[in-house]
């Protein structure tokens, strides 16, 4: 066909196109540069002030295992394959990596077929029906890099994309990590409560006897009814938190409520788990290369600094190029005897559109400056977090430490206090007051417990844990540049 149609011009057809060909590579020579991105003047700390940098030797891709937690590992993994925001993410992702299928395909020409057939009415119309097929193409050239910088925009926008995917399984690994941990720590709460109602009752039933024997008088019987009943009191609302607690967790690993309760087992908690402590990592430097949040703002950076020069380049020369082939018969048969052709060059050039387009660019400047000020804000936050998360874990060591020494204190002043209390040595008082301070050391143990765990898991996730590069996901993205 296309032989066919040099034949028929006279072996012309792209003659007159050749000078605005040579002007296009004229043009592409005088190409504008790519925008240079805003600068940032914060500067990254070379060492941690709440630890001594050193070389990470745990691998904290998937951290929750260091718990060594079964039903954690099994609840993140979970969320990892079931969660909805994760699956929001990806289609997002799937979006993103569309559009940059479009933004390349502006490089390539557009070929359009047509056909029709038609037949006049009337009474001097001739009896036969008239074809007719035609070929279009037109394609655009990237002078000044307006289709390159939208591939450009593209490819950034694919990047931010896939960590802000990667940023959400790092969030919601956490959140099922911290859910479950406060889950525990409820459990077993819950299992102190009803250990505790129990001994209350004895109490009770003691100061009932002594009280009918003439021993004590009837203020012990009442201490006691008060002190179990604030007792019992607590037991609905922790039973409530739990369930309320294994509710959220269902939702987190994207399932209806009722097995991961069930899992939790009130009547015969798990403890909570105690991880190992992180004495030492990398340099913030290294630390903020992990952290996908801050990996995702810098590929919006790009984006925007790239829709900058997209923006520019409309105010340069636009140079099109268009052709057609098309023929027209009465009958199929001699359909292509008669074929007709035309090629046409165009090239544009704004002129005045009101500072339409320089606002335009003026926007994409200042879009740049906002997606610098939120990459530099992605930065701080990152540090913020390692650095908290860091102090929390080692009080929350102390913590543990300190009240494990508070509870073995307070089980022997009850255990005392008891025996001489049925001993009629000391008064009701006592034995409440030592009663009372046994249990509130017990919680404040299962609550430092899980502070501890809370803050392994923080400081994981603020060191950048929680996503794999390598997987498929991420290793199919653009490469950063």
């Amino acid at each position: 066909m296309i032989g066919d149609f040099n034949n028929r011009a006279g072996g012309h057809g792209w003659r007159g196109v050749l000078p605005l060909a040579a002007l296009a590579l004229l043009l592409a020579g005088c190409a504008t540069p790519q925008a240079v991105p805003p600068q940032s003047s914060l500067a990254i700390p070379d060492e941690w002030s709440q630890t001594e940098p050193a070389a990470a030797t745990t691998d904290l891709t998937a951290y929750w295992v260091l718990l060594n937690d079964p039903l954690i590992t099994d609840l993140v993994e979970q969320a990892i394959a079931g969660n909805r925001d994760l699956a929001q993410a990806a289609a997002r992702l799937d979006q993103s990596r569309a559009s940059l299928v479009q933004a390349r395909s502006a490089l390539l020409p557009v070929l359009s077929a047509s056909g029709r057939s038609s037949r006049d009415l009337g009474d001097n119309a001739p009896d036969q029906f008239a074809f007719g097929l035609g070929l279009d193409a037109s394609w655009e050239a990237d002078l000044f890099g307006q289709i390159s910088g939208n591939i450009g925009a593209a490819e950034a926008e694919l990047l931010a994309a896939g960590y802000s995917l990667a940023d959400l399984q790092r969030l919601i690994a956490g959140q099922v990590a911290l859910t479950t941990i406060n889950a525990r720590a409820l459990a077993q709460q819950l299992a102190i409560a009803r250990s505790t109602l129990a001994f209350q009752e004895d109490n009770l039933q003691i100061a009932r006897w002594r009280n009918q024997a003439g021993l004590v008088s009837a203020l012990d019987v009442e201490q006691a009814r008060a002190q179990r009943a604030s007792t019992a009191a607590t037991i609905p609302a922790l039973e409530s938190s739990l369930a309320a607690t294994a509710n959220a967790l269902s939702t987190l690993v994207g399932e209806a409520p009722g097995r991961v309760l069930a899992q939790l087992d009130p009547a015969n908690p798990a403890p909570v788990p105690q991880p190992a402590a992180l004495t030492g990592w990398e340099a913030p430097a290294e630390v903020l290369r992990r952290r996908p949040d801050v990996r995702g703002a810098e590929a919006r950076l790009a984006a925007a600094t790239a829709r900058i020069g997209v923006a520019r380049a409309q105010l340069f020369p636009l140079l099109r190029l268009s052709g057609n082939i098309g023929t027209n018969a009465l009958g199929i048969g001699n359909l292509f005897d008669v074929v007709t052709s035309g090629v046409v060059a165009s090239v544009s050039q704004l002129i005045f559109d009101g500072g339409r387009t320089s606002a335009q660019v003026d926007s994409a400047r200042a879009a740049a400056r906002g997606s610098l000020a939120a990459w530099e804000q992605a930065i701080l936050q990152a540090l913020e977090e390692v650095e908290s998360a860091a102090v929390d874990q080692r009080s929350a060591a102390e913590r543990v430490a300190i009240n494990a020494e508070a509870v073995d204190a307070a089980s022997n002043s009850a255990i005392l206090a008891r025996s001489q209390y049925e001993a009629g040595l000391t008064d009701f008082r006592n034995l409440l007051t030592a009663e009372n301070q046994l249990l509130s050391a017990r919680n404040q143990q299962i609550a430092a417990e899980a502070d501890r765990a809370s803050a392994f898991v923080r400081l994981t996730q603020a060191l950048g844990g929680g996503w794999d590069p390598r997987s498929s996901t991420f290793t199919s993205l653009p490469a950063q540049k």
